[in-house]
């Protein structure tokens, strides 16, 4: 039994979700041609970037999600996240446009103190490679300490090995939705119905 409770706590992990909604008033780095930027995204070892998008009207749309997955002890090490955001250049290496640090440490203490949190959309400040400021860029936050699957790991850990009888696996089988099997030929059979009117 000792092994499965070691077992348990390795399982125990964090999830901080980062969700890139858009920049305001950024630098423009190229010299010719529309600006094209998009962000790193660097926590800990773990590296994203996002879709490239143009910047019209003085504002940079993305709208994506990335997840960072570490163990809670691997959590309480890493102190920030770090947004660079780059402006995709033809001619030469992309260009710098400015980066952005977030410390993580009340929102990871918080998260893990009440299983989880959530932080809306935030204009933060884009830092230059001068240490000046210019433009912003808005980010949202959610933090996860991931209690649902350390239940699950400990039920199934206790569980014993049984044979399972043959009524509790046709009751399994009567819990699976069919209907959603059946949902596509039926989506499939209305449109030929429809080409042949």
């Amino acid at each position: 039994m000792p092994r499965k409770k070691s077992l348990i706590s390795l399982m125990k992990e964090g999830i901080l979700e980062v969700l890139i909604v858009n920049a305001e008033d950024i630098r423009h780095t190229n010299l010719i041609g529309r600006p094209a930027y998009y962000v790193i995204l660097q926590c800990g070892t773990k590296e994203y970037r996002t879709k490239t998008s143009p910047g019209k009207h003085k504002k940079v749309l993305w709208n994506e999600k990335f997840k960072f997955n570490f163990p809670l002890s691997e959590w309480k090490n890493l102190t920030h996240i770090k947004f660079r955001i780059m402006d995709k250049e033809f001619f030469k290496n992309n260009g710098f446009v400015g980066e952005t640090r977030i410390h993580l440490g009340g929102i990871i203490t918080e998260g893990t103190d009440k299983g989880f949190i959530v932080l809306r959309p935030a204009p933060y400040n884009v830092v230059l490679e001068d240490d000046t400021y210019k433009g912003q860029i808005k980010i949202g936050f959610k933090f996860i300490a991931n209690k649902e699957v350390q239940n699950e790991i400990r039920d199934f850990a206790v569980m014993p090995n049984e044979p399972r009888s043959i009524c509790s696996c046709i009751k399994n089988l009567w819990k699976f939705p069919w209907w959603i099997c059946l949902y596509p030929f039926k989506q499939e059979n209305s449109k030929k119905e429809q080409k042949h009117e």
